[in-house]
């Protein structure tokens, strides 16, 4: 009888069922573990959106211009050479090129993309980079850089690679 109703949910699909909630756990749970750094970062690029000199893409990605180049600006299929330094808000240096870096436009966080498309070649340029454009809410215990981090960037765009 009553046993006839009774379907058992499959092994694949109770395991993605498993995963989806266990990533809405574990999101549930990085935010509220990195509240406080998520504040922290929204205030800092709400304060730096009013800052002279400050402009705001309206992707969220805000900038200043330190020196500008009379070069080309590169586009989505180029790579490009630059020198880079990455801070904190609080300062604290987690990277820096010790030599001029070639990287890909697309292999890049978000807001770098943006940004060097947007200097001429020569430009150098302050980047204030919101977490969604950075590396989001991902945990990594390798990284100093924690789940809702707004990112500091000097950036000098030194050439585009042919």
């Amino acid at each position: 009888g009553a046993m006839k109703d009774f379907s058992v949910m499959p092994m694949e699909k109770a395991e993605l069922y498993e995963d989806s909630l266990y990533n809405v756990y574990s999101a549930a749970r990085v935010e509220k573990q990195y509240a406080a750094n998520k504040a922290e970062s929204e205030a800092f690029m709400a304060a730096k959106a009013k800052e002279e000199g400050v402009v705001s893409t309206g992707s969220g990605l805000l900038y200043k211009v330190i020196s500008t180049g009379k070069g080309p600006k590169p586009t989505m299929a180029d790579r490009v050479k630059v020198n880079y330094k990455g801070t904190l808000v609080d300062g604290t240096l987690f990277d820096k090129s010790s030599e001029p870096m070639v990287i890909r436009l697309g292999g890049v966080i978000e807001g770098w993309t943006e940004a060097l498309q947007l200097m001429t070649v020569g430009s150098k340029w302050e980047l204030y980079i919101p977490w969604e454009l950075g590396y989001g809410d991902q945990e990594n215990s390798q990284s100093v850089i924690k789940p809702y981090t707004a990112l500091i960037f000097e950036v000098e765009l030194l050439s585009i690679e042919k």
